[in-house]
């Protein structure tokens, strides 16, 4: 590596990490270098920008289900549907944060194709952090760029 090279990824800084936590097996760190030797899927995405109209991207990644049943989520084996109770919330680097489902990206419910992605239209997100793409949201409001916290939450019980 030339030395004009190591000086610019130098001045990027470390690379971004994300950390998985909450009712899980196997909490974790993961890098976008990490989530990049999953197996990958693309997504071809369009959604409304309130500021700026229609927006066009191509993201890659592995499938956020993925990556957290590797996680082992908690889910109780002796209550029926268990995992339906579990929320995901994901902050990214900016503060920017949303929730979704376990139902939503289970593929024996929603089987949604959420993407921790590694690469915007074909640049690599390593210092910038991954981003969560919800290929089928109309609108872009659940994109988290920087993503910095994962935690999965099963602490719902039965209404009382």
């Amino acid at each position: 590596m030339s030395q004009d090279l190591a000086a610019a990824v130098a001045s990027r800084g470390p690379a971004a990490e994300l950390v998985l936590d909450g009712d899980l097996d196997r909490p974790t760190r993961l890098t976008v270098s990490d989530l990049a030797a999953w197996p990958q899927h693309r997504a071809g995405v369009a959604f409304e920008c309130a500021t700026s109209g229609v927006r066009h991207h191509r993201f890659t990644g592995p499938l956020l289900y993925d990556v957290l049943a590797d996680a082992g989520p908690a889910f109780d084996p002796a209550r029926r549907k268990d995992r339906l109770r579990f929320l995901i919330a994901v902050r990214g680097t900016d503060g920017h944060h949303t929730l979704l489902s376990w139902a939503e990206i289970d593929p024996d419910f929603g089987r949604a194709p959420v993407l921790l992605a590694v690469t915007l239209d074909g640049a690599p997100l390593d210092h910038p952090g991954a981003q969560l793409v919800l290929p089928q949201d109309r609108c872009g409001g659940r994109y988290v760029s920087g993503v910095e916290a994962i935690r999965v939450h099963g602490g719902y019980t039965a209404w009382s």
